[in-house]
């Protein structure tokens, strides 16, 4: 979908006349000439806790907010006893080849309890009415630099402002509202819940919403039961205000001002949740507290403090890529000239935004809907899928110098291995810990959904190799020796795990499927699963799937490698590379493409979204065209099998895969599918006509995939540029592995020249294509390139100029 043709309604805005940006915001900021009417074309700000949608309009604003432990149900087990003695017979019938009764068993004995998990929902909205009335002048903007939302327009000869953000300081949502003539603010407010009315089954809320003294409006509840889970979340909302002149009261659950120069409001949120285990906090106290700082705290020092703290994070990486006729257009309009440059720049940095704005250290993981959820039943219940979609929101944390944002990720795959340790006794049998396709805030671990998707058992893993990324691209000892029980701990799993198939000899996972696709082999015709009370088109269960072994591999070489940083456990080392080596390799079929499967099965889809067994291409490292080139001309096939089709997070996984293999054409014509059909008009990714961040996250990694790589120890620079789309460009503060930050600018599709800051001190190692030269900052040659690689030694904290020779 893209729905970029949203249009005001009659008399509610006029058009802007001129274009608003200043030079360069093309890059940084999202506008719009009229209000959002959907959710999808509201604008997100956010500080990882709290998150809000700004619709900006004129009369009624509607300001939908989320507190990101605000979830359905409660802590609860889902793991069944008894599966482990069912394994044996389950991976018999996968290699016998009878995998609808494997289906069935595994479905009967290893699946979760419920088969379901909890959900995401929200808060509620905030509702500020300020009368009817033609307004004139009107500009919606979110800037990302600031990280503020604006709205501002004329009604009455009267300049009306309004300017909304979420404080990562001050822990609350902040609405400013002025005006260009004094007393001419005047409004009133509500704090509104939401009833679930779709899925009454579901249960509800039960909330109340009232007026607190002479200044406050409180809605306070406890979270629906849910699949047989108590709802035991209780929570609460305050909202007061502070003006400027004028008249404010509260009189039952509305919140009135009248004549005052400026107003500013405040709204705090907070749950009892403690941790995945624990509901023992006092949200009423959480928020008071919250409330009763702000009452002491010029408006000033709120804003600056936020500004600093945002502009710390997001002002490490600029870039820019030039600009074309489009880059004047509002962002809507953007949407349907894709080869606009500045287009791409505001992806890349719309994808850093969105995962500062929604995990920040000490907050939830970014679900699938970031920290932004309008729904009490969202789709897919708006929790962590594990297959692809919470990876990709991180994808841009590291190359995109936004590390610490990915610490909720790694505190998740800790709190998912606790569970994990007894899931892989009780369903496995097995050593080391386990999670599966989903997980939830309570982390669950279990199997979920029904065989089809849950029997993904590297789902944890897969995350959990996003420890070993941070520490490739900042060494850190100390760090890896916190995460090193979870890299060990996976291993574990795995070795336990593993079995010979019998017919090549090799070890496979068992049971295994490739996320979501079910193989077109003849015998995989339509069934009814019982278990889950629906029509099966098939079943995805297999031995031995081509991602199962490739996050496997990466498992046990991160393994080997942290164990040896370590200095301990040499023997598991051991095991684990004996293991490695006996692991099924990757496939090349009959038609040239990348296996999928051990056998050569063909698709049942004509262009599925998931392209799972690219995994090893990228994000993995196995696949390159200058090592592998087999297999990436492999991988080339299917992504040409698979087109362009598919959803917004699929297209920026082609479009990443494309950049490791260096076609830019193909990686733009990625980019372009997605903005035009893919993309809400906020930006946000779609996923079946769902909003989703991940393909957002996606985009902005790929981009920078484009633009500088480091994989394979080696930095290469430019390695997929669109010489015709960003002839003349440059980006500064990317990181590299090995610890390095990198700026690059180029004119004529070629590079000028590149800078590396060393950040540990560790060797250099570019590839190139052209011959190039290393001096220091005081210009002295370091080295100069030699049989295409240009490698020397560095010093910690020391810059690097790098520039053709």
């Amino acid at each position: 979908m893209n729905a970029n043709a949203s249009k005001a309604k009659p008399g509610q805005a006029t058009r802007s006349a001129q274009h608003p940006l200043a030079p360069g915001q093309a890059s940084t900021v999202l506008w719009y000439q009229q209000p959002a009417e959907q959710w999808i074309e509201a604008l997100p700000v956010g500080n990882g806790r709290l998150g809000a949608m700004v619709f900006g309009r004129p009369g009624e604003e509607r300001i939908q907010f989320n507190e990101e432990t605000r979830w359905s149900g409660g802590p609860y087990d889902p793991m069944v006893e008894g599966g482990a003695k069912h394994v044996d017979e389950i991976r018999r019938l996968i290699f016998d080849g009878d995998y609808r009764k494997a289906h069935k068993l595994f479905g009967r004995h290893l699946m979760g309890k419920p088969i379901e998990q909890q959900k995401y929902q929200s808060f509620g909205d905030l509702i500020l009415n300020f009368g009817e009335g033609a307004v004139e002048n009107y500009h919606r903007q979110l800037d990302l630099d600031t990280a503020i939302a604006t709205t501002r327009f004329t009604r009455d000869g009267i300049t009306h402002t309004r300017e909304v953000f979420v404080s990562p300081i001050d822990q609350a949502i902040i609405v400013r509202l002025t005006a260009g003539q004094p007393g001419a603010v005047s409004f009133t407010a509500q704090l509104r819940g939401i009833r679930n009315t779709s899925h009454s089954n579901y249960g509800n809320d039960v909330f109340s919403m009232d007026g607190l003294g002479d200044d406050r409006l409180i809605l306070r509840g406890k979270s629906a039961d849910y699949l047989g889970i108590e709802g035991k979340l209780r929570y609460e909302a305050q909202l007061t205000v502070q003006t400027d002149g004028g008249v404010s009261q509260v009189v039952d659950d509305q919140l009135g001002v009248t004549g005052a120069d400026s107003a500013t409001l405040y709204l705090a949120a907070a749950t009892n949740f403690v941790n995945y285990k624990t509901l023992g906090a006092d949200p009423h106290q959480r928020v008071e507290e919250v409330l009763g700082k702000l009452e002491t705290r010029p408006y000033d020092t709120v804003l600056n403090e936020h500004l600093n703290e945002h502009r710390r994070l997001f002002r490490r990486v600029s870039v820019d890529l030039g600009e074309g006729p489009a880059s004047s257009l509002p962002t809507d309009e953007r949407l349907s000239r894709p080869e606009d440059p500045a287009l791409a720049a505001l992806v890349l940095q719309y994808g850093r935004y969105l995962l500062i704005t929604s995990s920040r250290p000490g907050t939830q993981p970014a679900n699938l809907q970031g920290i932004w959820n309008e729904e009490m039943n969202p789709k897919w219940d708006a929790k962590y899928t594990i297959n692809i979609n919470t990876q990709m929101n991180y994808w841009p944390a590291e190359a995109g110098n936004l590390a610490e944002c990915a610490e909720p990720l790694f505190r998740m795959v800790g709190e998912l291995a606790e569970n994990g340790t007894k899931l892989a006794k009780l369903n496995y049998g097995c050593n080391g810990w386990v999670a599966h396709q989903n997980t939830d805030i309570w982390r669950a671990a279990a199997p979920m959904d029904g065989p089809n998707w849950g029997a993904f058992t590297v789902g944890g893993a897969w995350i959990g190799t996003h420890l070993w990324e941070h520490q490739l691209f900042a060494p850190d000892t100390t760090k890896l020796a916190s995460h090193y029980p979870l890299l060990k701990g996976s291993a574990e799993f795995f070795l336990d795990y593993l079995v010979t198939d019998p017919k090549s000899g090799k070890l496979v996972t068992n049971p295994s499927t490739s996320p979501e696709n079910s193989p077109g082999r003849p015998d995989n015709t339509p069934f009814y699963d019982d278990l889950a009370s629906w029509m099966s088109p098939g079943t995805t269960l297999c031995a031995g799937a081509t991602i199962d072994q490739q996050i496997v591999a990466d498992v046990f070489d991160q393994f080997v490698e942290a164990s040896a940083v370590m200095g301990v456990d040499e023997e598991l080392r051991k095991q684990a590379a004996e293991a490695r080596a006996m692991l099924a390799p990757m496939k090349i079929g009959s038609d040239g493409d990348l296996q999928e499967w051990q056998e050569d099965w063909p698709q049942s889809e004509e262009s599925h979204r998931h392209i799972s067994h690219l995994y090893g291409l990228y994000p993995g490292c196995q696949i390159t065209p200058r090592e592998t080139a087999g297999l990436a001309k492999a991988a080339a096939v299917v992504l040409d099998q698979r087109g362009l089709t598919g959803n917004g997070w699929s297209s920026a996984w082609k479009a990443a895969c494309w950049a490791r293999l260096a076609n830019a054409e193909k990686a733009m014509a990625n980019f372009d599918f997605a903005m035009l059909n893919y993309t809400c008009p906020n930006l946000f990714s779609q996923c079946i006509k769902a909003p989703q961040v991940d393909g957002s996250h996606g985009f902005s990694a790929a981009i920078i995939e484009m633009l500088l790589q480091s994989q394979g120890g080696e930095i290469q620079f430019l390695p997929c540029l669109p010489a015709t789309r960003w002839p003349v460009g440059n980006i500064h503060g990317l990181r590299a592995r090995g610890g390095f930050e990198v700026d690059l600018k180029w004119s004529a599709g070629k590079l000028q020249h590149a800078t590396i800051r060393s950040k540990n001190g560790l060797p250099c190692r570019i590839r190139t294509s052209i011959a190039l030269e290393a001096r220091t900052a005081a210009g002295q040659v370091v080295a100069s390139s030699k049989d295409a690689v240009l490698e020397f030694p560095t010093e910690t904290g020391a810059d690097y100029l790098i520039a053709p020779i």
